[in-house]
């Protein structure tokens, strides 16, 4: 089941944020999140805010775009003119694919005519393999889209089964070659390690897939048991195994000489990019504490310290966007000591590091136990994580933190 949102303030019916949130609107890029929350299947593994077709009777993909694009026009009315030109756009999912590519591209359009885009804008969309053809790529590039994340996983069949994703792996190969081929200069491929059964062959199989196709960006994620998922229930009952942390740590190793290998470089614990214009530079506005708007179910926003959040089920969402309300459900104005937290865990994740002046003085004190334990080194003022302290990056910052 999809994971429970926070607990919060509630926010006017009006969606409007208070004034000294827009004033600093303008200091940090502006990113639009477009979240769709639609699945062919539900994968064992996923606690994502997602639905299948049987979940949602009597409720279209169509009500779900016109609710969108009403999401779309109250974020432009709510930010006012103090708005700069939407630096990324991410369609995520769920599985955006599932919608026409026609459908994309209106609701891209809809963004480009209410807020304007940036010259060198970012145009990402998810794709689920199995949703896709050459024809559907091309359709997306004409549009204006600039970038495909496919969620391939892996190219082992068993490894597919126990996570329960439909598609082939010749068919996630395939689509990325077809995106390439369709003028896409970003094409990145998603992969999970740590499966239950996956074993060290298998992961470097995966691995070796990727030498072998035209993308420039790998994000390879360790799995994670979420409770109240299928495979939860399959690791309670004893049915598969819990993925084991030394293994883990192993695959991640395997990752990263591999990546470098080829020609590829780490910005984030969890990513490799070829040249520093494929790193995903929505993700990094992320992480770097800029400005975005989540349009759709449950989707998260954060504007200048003040996050809120959508109603996660579509049909509650769609319904307030019809009654002419925000379907924000709640939100909370971040303190300056909770922004200074956040910056530390997020920062801390990038090659680029973390500058030492985010941290208090009793903070900057252990920044020499981090480098004497190898786990990382400073760099012209800025705590850089080692390959062993990326290993361990929750725990450095928990260590670190006061």
């Amino acid at each position: 089941m999809p994971s429970a949102l926070p607990s919060g303030d509630p926010l006017p019916p009006d969606g409007s944020l208070p004034s000294r949130v827009l004033e600093g609107l303008g200091w940090a890029p502006l990113a639009l999140y477009v979240h769709v929350p639609f699945c062919r299947t539900r994968c064992g593994y996923c606690d994502f805010n997602t639905y299948t077709a049987s979940e949602l009777p009597g409720m279209s993909s169509g009500d779900y775009v016109v609710g969108a694009i009403r999401e779309i026009e109250l974020a432009r009315a709510v930010l006012g003119d103090g708005a700069p030109a939407i630096d990324t756009v991410f369609f995520g999912g769920g599985t955006p694919t599932m919608l026409p590519a026609t459908t994309l591209k209106a609701m891209l359009t809809r963004v480009r005519d209410q807020f304007g885009l940036a010259p060198d804008v970012e145009v990402t969309t998810e794709a689920n393999p199995d949703t896709v053809d050459r024809a559907y790529f091309e359709q997306l590039r004409e549009a204006g889209f600039t970038r495909i994340s496919l969620g391939m996983q892996s190219v082992v069949p068993h490894v597919l089964e126990v996570l329960e994703r439909v598609h082939t792996p010749e068919r996630g190969l395939q689509a990325a070659v077809w995106a390439a081929e369709a003028g896409f200069e970003h094409v990145s491929l998603d992969l999970i390690y740590g499966t239950p059964g996956e074993s060290v062959t298998d992961w470097m199989q995966s691995l070796q897939a990727v030498a072998a196709t035209p993308v420039d960006h790998v994000s390879a994620y360790s799995l994670i048991v979420e409770e109240g998922t299928r495979l939860a229930m399959q690791v309670r009952r004893g049915k598969v195994p819990m993925p084991d942390d030394d293994e883990l740590a192993d695959k991640y190793l395997m990752a990263e000489e591999f990546l470098t290998g080829h020609g590829m470089a780490n910005y984030e614990v969890s990513n490799w990019a070829a040249t520093p214009s494929g790193q995903c530079r929505h993700n990094l506005n992320y992480w770097r504490g800029a400005n975005w708007w989540g349009i759709g179910p449950g989707s998260h926003s954060h504007i200048a310290g003040m996050r809120f959040w959508n109603r996660k089920h579509p049909r509650s969402y769609v319904t307030e966007l019809q009654a002419g309300r925000s379907p924000a459900q709640a939100g909370e104005l971040l303190s300056e000591e909770d922004r200074r937290v956040e910056r530390v865990m997020l920062e801390l994740r990038l090659a680029e590091g973390l500058d030492l002046n985010v941290l208090t003085s009793s903070e900057r004190e252990r920044v020499a136990e981090v480098v004497a334990g190898g786990l990382g080194h400073v760099v012209a003022e800025r705590l850089i994580l080692r390959l062993r302290g990326r290993l361990l990056a929750d725990g450095v910052v928990r260590d670190l933190l006061d």
